[in-house]
């Protein structure tokens, strides 16, 4: 492309410091580096991991920064000694990489990779330790190694999934956080299996993924809870047999769920972040096996609590990172699932709006009236 070895001028979304709106502006992106990938971005969504680190709540949050990590786009140019990636090509961005030569990757054991990690932390590139974003020559950091709330980014190329190009980017898009979140934590962190009753916390777009990964994997009931009984119809769609309000029940939710299993849940996800409902999904499971999975992410420097007779009687409590999916291998096959029409994706998006409107729909999403909202970067 005309562009390649050049810095780019493009909008972004700028966070320049916690809490206050986003600023459109014009900023300069320069050329992907030695394994680095430079891209055109097309169609970002939101998630709450965003609005976590622009609140200032997250200690790893830094300021001036382009938020955003759910997303689609073409690749524009690579740098020196990428292969696998070339320009042209329809990807997704990835915050979870996967360059299958760590520890991490070598295990086995795990999704999590440990390669860019130092870099990605930091909001910077792991080659130089600088950002690829400044404006008027003051550098912008990065989020999560992503950054899509830019028309062009630059990303590492062991954060780059290479898709089908007649995939639709407005809509995969959300194949690159929340959606495989919940349906990986069900086949890949709890393997659920046929039969198996399930309960899920939070009934938002990784509340509702987990459901439907449930429902895939033959669950016979799937409990349904929230605060807002407005999200119940909708839940019904991805799977959800029946719903608990706990606002309608004098007694703590895990005795409720109990009283209504028979003994407990075989398993139970947290989909919101918050600690007290994570003591409850695991005390809501059944003794002797029941599997309770931390998805949600809780502030900083919560703590998670329960009796250790909880675990003795044979409870088990794990956490899941993007669903144990594996960005590079794993994104492209659940793209190629959405296309078989195997997985729901269209279904969540419940607004489409352009980067100029980027404020009013995390208002959108803070107010609960909507599942996932896509932004058109270039409308």
């Amino acid at each position: 492309m005309a562009t390649q070895g050049q810095v780019i001028t493009c909008k972004a979304a700028v966070a320049w410091e916690p809490n206050k709106p986003l600023v459109i502006e014009e900023v300069q992106v320069a050329p992907p580096q030695a394994g680095e990938v430079r891209i055109k971005i097309l169609f970002t969504a939101l998630c709450h991991t965003d609005a976590y680190t622009w609140s200032g709540k997250d200690p790893e949050g830094l300021f001036p920064c382009i938020l955003g990590h759910e997303a689609a786009g073409v690749v524009e140019s690579v740098g020196e000694g990428v292969t696998e990636i070339q320009p042209g090509d329809h990807v997704i961005p990835c915050y979870q990489a996967e360059c299958k030569e760590c520890k991490f990757c070598k295990s086995g054991k795990t999704n999590l990779c440990g390669k860019v990690r130092v870099a990605t932390g930091a909001g910077v590139m792991l080659s130089d330790r600088n950002s690829r974003f400044s404006i008027n020559d003051k550098p912008i950091y990065h989020f999560m190694g992503t950054s899509t709330f830019s028309q062009y980014t630059v990303v590492h190329d062991v954060s780059v999934a290479k898709i089908d190009p007649k995939a639709p980017l407005e809509k995969v898009c959300l194949l690159g956080c929340g959606v495989p979140t919940g349906l990986g934590a069900v086949w890949n962190t709890a393997k659920v299996e046929p039969g198996s009753i399930v309960a899920v916390f939070g009934l938002g777009t990784v509340g509702l993924a987990v459901a439907e990964g449930a429902k895939a994997a033959g669950a016979s009931r799937i409990i349904g809870i929230d605060i807002d009984s407005k999200k119940f119809d909708t839940a019904k769609n991805f799977g959800v047999t029946e719903f608990i309000n706990p606002k309608d029940h004098d007694k703590p939710i895990q005795q409720v769920i109990v009283d209504l299993t028979d003994g407990g849940v075989d398993y139970s996800f947290e989909c919101i972040g918050n600690v007290s409902v994570m003591r409850a999904a695991l005390e809501c499971c059944h003794k002797g096996w029941g599997t309770s999975v931390i998805v949600g992410v809780a502030a900083s420097g919560q703590e998670i609590s329960t009796r250790p007779f909880q675990l003795v009687t044979g409870r088990v409590w794990k956490g899941t990172a993007f669903g144990g999916f594996k960005s590079r291998s794993q994104v492209p096959w659940l793209v190629d699932k959405y296309m078989k029409k195997e997985i729901k994706v269209d279904e969540y998006i419940s607004h489409n709006l352009t980067l100029a409107e980027i404020n009013e729909a995390f208002d959108l999403m803070h107010g609960g009236v909507c599942l996932r909202v896509v932004l058109n970067m270039n409308a």
